[in-house]
């Protein structure tokens, strides 16, 4: 089973934005790969803690959730550089994350 990357650790970053006691499980998508859900979830509220000055972990957290955005097609819909351009210091960073992982996968294909 090929699980993206970061997933494992997703597992546990990704708890922040359930009730205690409860779990997300990670999913098996079509093509044989396992993504972490809950990692969309967590973006939007690491996002909102970054633009409220928050730095260090919620940075870490963003950054391994990249891949899984990727992988499940959220930079299909909103291109890294619509990111960007938004006006939005948390999404700016995360349009700049994936920017550089997508250059950083291009160069190892």
């Amino acid at each position: 089973m090929k699980h993206v990357q970061h997933t494992e650790a997703l597992s546990a970053i990704n708890r922040k934005v359930i009730a205690d006691g409860e779990t997300l499980p990670a999913v098996k998508l079509r093509d044989g790969s396992t993504v972490q859900t809950g990692t969309v979830a967590t973006m939007l509220l690491n996002i909102a803690a970054y633009n409220q000055g928050e730095r260090g972990e919620v940075e870490r957290q963003l950054e391994l959730a990249v891949p899984t955005l990727f992988k499940v097609g959220l930079f299909d819909l909103f291109p890294p550089e619509e990111w960007i351009r938004a006006g939005n210091p948390g999404r700016q960073l995360v349009g700049e994350m994936a920017s550089r992982w997508q250059a950083g996968q291009s160069k190892n294909t």
